[in-house]
């Protein structure tokens, strides 16, 4: 029985403590040219694709813009527009969220990229849950959760009409003849649905992969429901072997009610990782980039966003802190002293969450730095070379993954020792590709073509 193969993709981190911006070789965040030496690393090591996230608004923490958002967030559809040019074979994917653009302008911009980079383009597509986000755009709230996903299913349903509207042969082209179109009445659409109201004609002609690729992050019910009906591809966080596994067995079953087969949907955690020449080299090279990664102000600023107060006169290096949480705050208006992060949202249960905390640090003698790194720091592949491609490949052997998100922690350059050290050992094993077979994204991921439709499309919800 072959091996399967693994596939992997290279996430430009950015804007959280992932990325040790501070480190003398960090580069800048903002810059096109630490995007292309970062994309053009991951070409050469053959990877799947790119990834870039997006941020609509600058996270704040106490009424101030968090620190690790002080480099931007440009906006990332512009950035793999550019990449495109400069790149010949790996994927484009980027964020862009559902519950605050139209369908017609995020269909247009991913049409747009599709064709510019040949049929590398892929859409992560999203959900915004706070009014912090929300006051961006006037919308003066945030839709409720059922909403949220309604809206997310019905922006993607709708963009995929909108591209389905130009059939693949409408365009000839025949100079000898003078024709231009084949049929010259492409791109009609009229949706009627809970979020839309829309017709008119699609202005972009079908691109080479048809419908970009699709995919979603999300590990809720509605999220894995989402990602089964629709999605090309799904990141995930479970890092972990025996949870990987069992999301993945998961996932994978609800796809045959949608009429798919497993290799319909690739599931892709994201991992980190740190390399050393020798397993206790890469232990000590793992914690010094724990405490790069999480230095006394962003322990603070993690306590902050469980405690929900100023915890400025805490000291990081001493105990956790032994009084409770503040509990009074909606987490999703805005009230919370951490606005625009998503992980606060994790906490259902601060007091609790706080005392796991205090007995951590009272039984291991921790600090509040030293909690918050075991609790949020630690890295997903950790050792050799050979450790962590013979990690990889057993998880994904084991059916834990399809394959990994990389997410290095020093940009542009960080995932050069991986493509250069650990990619090698991967082909070696034959479990990832050597040279690209094809040239869209839908054929690195091995996946079916987009199907061919017709040239005026109805919905109605």
């Amino acid at each position: 029985m072959p091996k399967k193969q693994i596939h992997l993709a290279a996430h430009f981190p950015g804007v959280n403590n992932t990325t040790v911006w501070s480190d003398p070789a960090s580069g800048s965040h903002i810059e096109f040219e630490s995007f292309r030496h970062f994309a053009q690393t991951a070409e050469r090591a053959k990877f799947d694709f790119l990834f870039l996230a997006e941020g609509l608004r600058l996270r704040e923490q106490g009424g101030r813009i968090y620190d690790l958002d002080v480099m931007g967030r440009p906006d990332n559809v512009a950035i793999l527009q550019a990449l495109a040019a400069i790149t010949d074979r790996i994927g484009l994917a980027g964020t862009v969220n559902s519950t605050f653009n139209e369908p017609l302008d995020v269909a247009r911009k991913l049409a747009t990229l599709d064709h510019l980079s040949g049929g590398r383009a892929a859409w992560n597509v999203v959900t915004s849950w706070d009014e912090f986000t929300g006051e961006n755009f006037r919308r003066g709230g945030y839709l409720p959760k059922d909403k949220r996903y309604l809206r997310a299913q019905e922006m993607l349903s709708t963009a995929q009409a909108l591209w389905d509207s130009w059939p693949a042969d409408e365009v000839v082209a025949d100079a000898g003849s003078g024709q231009f179109l084949r049929h010259g009445d492409a791109g009609r659409f009229a949706i009627r649905s809970d979020q839309f109201d829309i017709s008119g004609r699609f202005p972009v002609p079908r691109s080479p992969q048809g419908r970009p690729v699709i995919i979603q992050a999300g590990d809720s019910e509605e999220g894995r429901e989402f990602a089964a009906s629709s999605a090309d591809a799904i990141f995930t966080r479970h890092g972990e072997l025996e949870a990987g596994q069992a999301f993945y067995a998961d996932v994978k079953g609800r796809l045959a009610k949608f009429g798919r087969r497993p290799e319909d949907l690739k599931i892709l955690p994201a991992a980190t990782f740190v390399l050393g020449d020798t397993e206790d080299e890469a232990a000590e090279n793992a914690r010094q980039v724990q405490y790069q990664q999480v230095g006394p102000a962003t322990a603070i600023a993690f306590a902050e966003q469980i405690w929900n107060r100023d915890l400025s006169d805490v000291d990081p290096d001493g105990p956790v802190p032994s009084f409770d949480p503040k509990t009074d705050d909606d987490v999703d208006s805005g009230s919370h002293i951490s606005k625009g992060r998503a992980s606060v949202r994790m906490y259902k249960d601060p007091v609790a969450v706080a005392n796991e905390w205090r007995e951590l640090g009272e039984r291991e003698g921790l600090s509040l730095r030293e909690v918050v790194i075991a609790k949020n720091g630690r890295h997903t592949f950790v050792g050799t070379p050979q450790r962590v491609a013979d990690t990889i490949d057993h998880f994904v052997q084991s059916d834990a993954s399809d394959g990994f998100v990389l997410v290095p922690h020093i940009t542009p350059g960080g995932m050069d020792v991986f493509a250069d050290k650990v990619v090698p050992l991967l082909q070696e094993k034959g479990s990832f590709r050597t040279e690209y077979e094809g040239t869209t994204l839908r054929e690195h991921l091995g996946l079916a073509p987009s199907p061919t439709t017709v040239a005026a499309v109805s919905v109605e919800a």
